[in-house]
This record gives structure tokens, C-alpha cells and sequence, in this order.
């Protein structure tokens, strides 16, 4: 593992403390439980399962046959499910990151900016998402704040959660039906009216088993959500299911290891979901059954040989940090192994992989029109990849890691760097239109909308590091709005 890598787990494990003592904070004279002792517990009254679930025979399958339908009908490119209320991270379930019908100006300038986010933490900040209609925007920070604006940067309310005594939120909303639904580094998962701010129900971190915090985005479908959860002591996670309407949880599956923070992808077409974990582990279910279909260890053969973790069921070194999208019958995975891959979704064999040679954590962007997967690394590179064969079509140097979302239209590649800029760049050749100097490393997805293009950048830190120095807020990340130069 590289210098870089190393502190960036170093800046895990640190995350994983504060959002402990975060809860025990909270929690001040409760007797600490690990969520192992709590699942066995639950095993004992049979409310929860050991790497099984929760409630299993009371929950309800979701109906994946009208998404599946939807896949096959529409002529070309559509985000599941295909509906104009439902809008989440990565513009669907299959996370492809592609918006086809939005044109990126040849010019462009800052038209509002909001401080938004404080906290060093190295992790990939939250994307704005604009609601299905476009007029209302949704920012939410690291420092726990929910805001929303208008386009043209006007804002309509605030809303400060318990995420603020953690690390706050990295998760992207997803919204539907006038309500956001997002996992905050507190543990807890909310649903909140867009119209008003206010919090329609609240599912605390006891109700996942003492998670210590929600790092991912939402997926939704029919009724349902699925989202992943981090616990300590030892380092784990697990996939729950949560009843939309209410917050209730349906089921959960604890076998993942390491603190998860990719976003579940779901594709009804092959009837899969698929996630990664820090154990560099691809975890995938049939779906909406939810019995575990296969897990491809990524690392080599063998699997990775860094630091051992939690008593020693895995070690660092293949860490799967990106949101894994699902195209053409395969999951498509960035690991800290320095590859991406291509795994049949069947049975999870790889079929091919290439080699950047440096951490892979982006949240790659795929146009399914073209057939091309376009993967960020730290190698300060953004690559275009044949989805069938994984040869390298082009390449293009943005001057620092990428570690954010890659966003894809029908001309340009949006992508944030640790440069401070925002690029964008041709589709078919990489080469640059044009970039836009920031403050901080950005590290959200740049979403298009109408004319106008929304993202985030984290704040300005200095010795976060250094742990003989205090650490210093600079300047706060912001939220940006570009529009046309004219």
C-alpha cells in the first residue's frame, strides 16, 4: 500500500473513532455493545439473525417486474426506475452516472457558491441532488446541515440533524415523492419533507444494530430502500431493508466485512444487487430474494496481504471504496488493488480487469450508448474503457487523484480532482473543454441540470495529519452552481 493509501486508512480508523465516541457521547451511560454481541443476542429472541435478517418472514418483496419492463420498452437510454419523481445518486438503481439529454456549456462561471463543508475526513463528499423538477436543490454537509436552494441559489429552509456530532453526511439523498431519504455518519437514516424541512421519521443507529454510521446513498424501489451500515469492534457492515413509508427495518445480511461506503446498485434485468466493502470483497444477492448469489475477492490471488483487520478475517489492501454500476449483464468494481474490474453478474467471474497501478475509488460513469465505462484513479488520470474488452481508449491527466463521481452526457466527462478543479472533458477523446478553479479537492459528482451544473468541494485543512499539531478549518468547502459564460 502507498504512502498516500496509508493515510487515508489512517484517516478511516480515525473517522470509525470519532463516529464512536460520537455515539457514546450520546448514548452516555449505556453499557458499549458491539453489534456482534447485539445480533447474537436478537438470535437468541429471534428478531435477528447472525449474516441473516431481520424479520425475514414478515417482509415483502419488492416488485422489480415494472422497472424490468421499463428496461425493455423505452427505445435507448433510461434511469430505473423510469419515473419522473424518483430521482438518486448516480440517476438510478444501476448507477450508471449518465445524463444523455444535458449539454455542458463551452464556457462556464460561478454563478452562487454556500460554505457547506468543515471536516478533514478524506472521504468523497455528498453530490447536490436536484429534485425530479429541477427547482429545488439539495446540498448536504459534512457538518450534519441539510440545505435547500433554489437554481438560482435562493435558499428555502435549513435543517440541522444529529448527524452534526459525527461527521455529518457523505451519503446523496434519493428522492421520491417530495421526500429525501439519506444516512448520516450518526447512525441514523431520515426521510424528510422537501417542501418544508422537516423530518417525517428518523430510523436511529439502535434500530441497525448499533451502526456507527450510514455513509451510502439510498437505493429506492417500490416502497423500499436499501442501504448499507458501518459498525467498529471489529470493523464490519451490513446491508439493511428498509420500509420506505415508515423507516421500519425488513431485513438485514451482516456478512460483510470491513466499514462498507460504496451505494447498493440493484439491476432487475439480471436480478441482482451488488455492493463492495473494505474487506475488498464484491458482495452480490439475488434480487428481490435477497439470498446471497456469489462474492469475487478482489487483491489477487489470495486476496490482499495488508494490515490484518478484525481479529484477522481480512486485510487491507483491496479496498473497494467506489459505488459499483451494473451494465450489459456485468458489475464494473475500482479496488485500492490498483484495478478495476468486469464481473459477470451470473456468477461474479471476471472477465476482464485493467491496471492503473494506484488506488481506484471513484464512482465510475458508464454510456450505455457507446459502450464505455469511465473510471478516475489516483493516478491524477480519468480513463475511457471498452466495457466488453476493457481496452483503454483514451486517457487525460487532471492533476490530481479522483476519487469522487464521474458524470457522463452525450458530449463531455465532468470529473472533480484534488487539483481543485472541476474538468470537462470530450467525451469521445478526453481532451479538455474546459476547467473551473475551486477552493478545496472536489469530490462530489458534478450533476447537470438544464443549463446550469451542481457540486461540492471539501474544505480547506490543514495538519489533519499531523497529529502533533492541532487541526485547522482553512476555509469551508462549498456548493457551487456553474452556468453558461456568455
Amino acid at each position: 500500500m502507498n504512502e498516500d493509501a496509508a493515510r487515508r486508512e489512517t484517516d478511516s480508523g480515525r473517522a470509525s473513532g470519532t463516529a464512536a465516541a460520537a455515539r457514546n457521547g450520546r448514548e452516555a451511560g449505556e453499557t458499549p455493545i458491539s453489534r456482534r454481541q447485539l445480533l447474537s443476542i436478537g438470535a437468541t429472541v429471534g428478531t435477528v439473525g447472525l449474516a441473516g435478517c431481520v424479520g425475514r418472514a414478515y417482509r415483502s418483496p419488492p416488485d422489480c417486474s415494472a422497472v424490468a419492463a421499463a428496461a425493455e420498452r423505452e427505445d435507448g437510454y433510461v434511469p430505473l426506475p423510469a419515473d419522473d419523481d424518483i430521482s438518486m445518486f448516480r440517476r438510478g438503481l444501476r448507477r450508471y452516472g449518465y445524463y444523455p439529454d444535458e449539454t455542458v456549456p463551452s464556457a462556464v462561471r460561478v454563478d452562487w457558491s454556500i460554505p457547506t463543508n468543515e471536516i478533514g475526513h478524506t472521504a468523497a463528499k455528498s453530490t447536490p441532488r436536484p429534485t425530479p423538477d429541477g427547482e429545488t436543490i439539495l446540498i448536504a454537509s459534512d457538518t450534519g446541515r441539510i440545505d435547500a436552494y433554489t437554481p438560482t441559489g435562493e435558499r428555502r429552509w435549513q435543517l440541522d440533524t444529529g448527524a452534526s456530532r459525527s461527521l455529518g453526511f457523505h451519503g446523496t439523498p434519493a428522492i421520491v415523492d417530495g421526500t429525501a431519504y439519506i444516512g448520516g455518519y450518526d447512525g441514523d437514516c431520515y426521510a424528510i419533507d422537501i417542501d418544508s424541512g422537516e423530518v417525517i421519521w428518523r430510523t436511529a443507529a439502535r434500530e441497525f444494530g448499533g451502526a456507527i454510521a450510514i455513509g451510502s446513498s439510498p437505493a429506492y424501489i417500490d416502497g423500499t430502500l436499501y442501504l448499507l451500515a458501518e459498525y467498529s469492534n471489529p470493523d464490519s457492515g451490513a446491508l439493511w431493508e428498509l420500509d420506505a413509508a415508515t423507516g421500519t427495518p425488513t431485513w438485514s445480511d451482516d456478512r460483510l466485512w470491513g466499514m462498507p461506503h460504496p451505494s447498493p446498485a440493484i439491476d432487475c434485468e439480471a436480478g441482482r444487487l451488488v455492493t463492495g466493502s473494505n474487506d475488498g470483497v464484491v458482495y452480490c444477492w439475488e434480487f428481490p430474494s435477497l439470498e446471497l448469489a456469489w462474492s469475487f475477492q478482489a487483491g489477487g490471488e489470495g486476496g490482499p496481504d495488508g494490515k490484518s483487520k478484525a481479529g484477522g478475517r481480512f486485510n487491507l489492501g483491496a479496498q473497494i471504496k467506489g459505488t459499483i454500476p451494473t451494465y450489459d449483464g456485468a458489475a464494473f468494481v475500482g479496488s485500492w488493488d490498483g484495478r478495476y474490474y468486469r464481473l459477470d453478474l451470473a456468477d461474479g467471474s471476471e472477465e476482464w480487469s485493467f491496471e492503473t497501478g494506484r488506488v481506484n475509488m471513484s464512482n465510475p460513469a458508464i454510456d450505455p450508448d457507446q459502450g464505455v465505462v469511465y473510471v478516475g484513479s489516483d493516478d491524477h488520470h480519468v480513463y475511457a474503457l471498452d466495457t466488453e474488452t476493457g481496452d483503454e481508449l483514451w486517457s487525460a491527466d487532471v492533476g490530481g487523484r479522483v476519487i469522487g463521481s464521474i458524470t457522463a452526457t452525450a458530449e463531455s466527462i465532468l470529473v472533480g480532482s484534488y487539483d481543485t478543479h472541476l474538468y470537462a472533458l470530450e467525451r469521445d477523446t478526453g481532451e479538455r473543454r474546459w476547467r473551473v478553479e475551486n477552493r478545496g479537492h472536489v469530490t462530489s459528482g458534478a450533476i447537470p441540470r438544464g443549463d446550469r451544473i451542481y457540486y461540492a468541494e471539501r474544505g480547506v485543512v490543514s495538519n489533519y495529519y499531523d497529529d502533533d499539531e492541532e487541526t485547522v478549518l482553512e476555509e469551508p468547502g462549498h456548493a457551487y452552481c456553474l452556468v453558461p459564460d456568455e
